[in-house]
């Protein structure tokens, strides 16, 4: 093993409160054991990165207090002799209220399903999923956040037995075996293959060809104007004579490249920013690696978001601006609007969050992945390497989606043998980036496991930070069917500032939610602003009574926006050149 230490002992974050601030804003280190970390790295490598301890801690739990709940025994013995009564009834013929063997999951969705007896198949798996989600839930005694891990990870156990994992259990790969003579199978081999010496340990990721940075996306006329050693800072060529007066600063996610807001062209919102009249500035993260591995979260605060907003007011000359930030960007923009009004800096006119999280009570199902346990084991295996590798984080984001971005993958180009289709969105979604091993166990311990920044313990400069000192317009976005970032959890931006929000519900996920340009005439979305006058309204009520509209929402963005940017002027001067974007950072693997 390759561990950076010193004598016998490595740093890791401490969790305890009551300790001094860090060098990097955190708190100080703790020392563990060179030992501890080297077992738990060993472990790591046998367990794909999940703590056994907080497995057996959550199954412990539910399988102790169903040992104690004789009724809930009974009713789950009742519940699958009556599921298997009208299973066998349907199969015979014979009459029931309701016909098990009509499923309506969309993985059994071809009426190649409905053939005997792929149709009882389908129906007796589902019967089960549905058995031991009654299993895993209600039962008395079992913690929360235990009953949701055991259901997770059952669910992740049956699905990967589903029918349609399976040649001989799959009538769709059977019908197109037959069909193609066994091509599908070999073509799907040479796939598999070709996929499994991609993600060989020490290779780096592929860049789509077809998706080149800086050549098909990322490709709107910019220069870096700053660079330090966390971010390039682009600034974009303005493309009329006259501007808005006021910029926008954008603040990307570190997790991913920056741009996700700057695709192809057609999808590329810092596209139809610079068209529309505005001066844009893009912050574009460093890909950290085992030397950065001291970088903390108050680092992306000061080097990113505030070096780049001083870079900006000294070559815009202007005295304000919109910042915009965009997931975990969204996050630290938030700690760094909440320190800036703090400390009377009133250099941020009005703040934009995609898909950003400010109370981390309820973070949706990523919360499965952290736990006191959890944390600790993945503090381990980032301690041997310094940083959160692509394809760790890859794997866990993946475990929230297994049908969608797993198994649906390996049924289509593996046992259907067909070539996968590929836009400018998926092949960002496979230029990840690495996290530093200080900035993400802080992220971790400080936002996920204690939520210190919704109950205003979050230090900025050794001094706690109030989310409710932001009094400029916001403007935040939720979507739909987002799995790290849950729109009610977003909405909650509602409950910590005094001021005015105008909170846009769309259609779509966490990346295609955002990405959803004009052309996008399928998408809809709901918006209502809440002024400080007006009362308290819950998400779901929310819901119910927003209005809706047909459309992207980048477009009633743009107008929320131009309220508030200020006269028209010329274009202010770019600063200097330090090379044409996108940059040097964004290419880093």
């Amino acid at each position: 093993m390759n561990l950076p230490v010193e004598p016998a002992l490595l740093p890791a974050i401490s969790h305890d409160k009551s300790v001094k601030a860090g060098p990097s804003g955190g708190a100080s280190e703790q020392i563990i054991p060179l030992a501890d970390l080297m077992a738990n790295a060993a472990l790591v490598r046998l367990t794909g990165g999940i703590s056994p301890a907080a497995l057996g801690n959550a199954y412990s739990d539910w399988l102790t207090h169903l040992a104690m709940s004789p009724a809930k025994r009974i009713d789950l013995l009742n519940s699958a002799l009556h599921r298997w009564r009208e299973l066998l009834l349907s199969t015979r013929g014979g009459k029931s209220a309701s016909n098990p063997l009509v499923v309506t999951d969309k993985r059994f969705a071809d009426p190649a399903w409905q053939r005997w007896p792929y149709n009882f198949l389908t129906a007796a798996f589902t019967q089960q999923e549905q058995w031991w989600s009654e299993a895993s839930r209600g039962v008395r005694g079992v913690s929360r956040h235990h009953e949701d891990v055991v259901d997770f990870t059952t669910r992740q156990f049956l699905d990967f037995f589903a029918p349609s994992n399976f040649i001989a259990s799959n009538p769709v790969v059977l019908d197109e075996t037959v069909k193609s003579g066994g091509t599908n199978l070999l073509f799907g081999l040479q796939r598999m293959l070709q996929d499994w010496e991609k993600n060989c340990p020490g290779n780096k990721a592929c860049v789509d060809e077809r998706y080149q940075v800086g050549v098909k996306v990322a490709v709107t006329a910019g220069k870096v104007v700053y660079r330090n050693r966390l971010m390039e800072l682009i600034q974009y060529e303005p493309v009329g004579e006259r501007v808005h007066a006021r910029p926008i600063l954008i603040v990307p996610a570190w997790i991913m490249k920056y741009y996700i807001l700057d695709l192809s062209p057609e999808n590329s919102l810092v596209k139809y920013l610079v068209e529309h009249g505005y001066t844009v500035f893009m912050i574009s993260w460093k890909n950290p690696g085992g030397e950065d591995r001291n970088i903390g979260l108050d680092d992306y605060r000061s080097l990113g978001i505030m070096a780049a907003l001083d870079e900006v007011v000294r070559i815009t000359e202007a005295p304000d601006v919109n910042a915009v930030g965009y997931c975990l960007g969204g996050t630290n923009l938030a700690i760094a609007a909440a320190a800036m009004a703090r400390d009377k800096d009133k250099r941020i006119a009005s703040v934009s969050l995609f898909a950003a999280q400010v109370d981390f009570h309820e973070p949706g199902e990523l919360s499965l992945f952290i736990d006191e346990s959890q944390v600790s084991f993945l503090e381990a295996m980032m301690a041997n390497q310094g940083y959160l590798d692509t394809k760790q984080m890859a794997g866990a984001f993946q475990m929230l989606r297994t049908n969608d971005l797993i198994y649906s993958h390996y049924v289509k180009q593996y046992l259907m043998g067909k070539p996968e289709t590929k836009g400018d969105l998926m092949a960002w979604n496979a230029d990840a980036t690495r996290m530093p091993y200080r900035m993400h166990s802080e992220y971790l311990r400080s936002l996920f496991l204690h939520n210190d920044l919704a109950e205003n313990r979050h230090r900025v400069d050794g001094k706690a930070i109030s989310l409710g000192d932001i009094r400029v317009p916001i403007f935040a976005v939720g979507t739909v069917t987002d799995h790290v970032a849950p729109w009610k959890s977003v909405f909650k931006i509602h409950d910590f500032v005094p001021g005015e929000v105008c909170f846009v519900l769309t259609t779509g996920g966490h990346n295609a939610g955002v990405v959803s340009p004009p052309s996008a005439s399928y998408r809809r979305y709901q918006m209502a602003s809440h002024a400080r006058k007006d009362l308290y309204v819950d998400a779901d009520t929310w819901q119910k009574e927003a209005p809706t509209f047909e459309g992207s929402w980048w477009p009633a963005w743009e107008q929320w926006l131009a309220q508030r940017s200020g006269a028209w002027t010329a274009p202010p001067r770019m600063g200097k050149a330090l090379c044409d974007a996108p940059g040097t950072y964004v290419l880093e693997h």
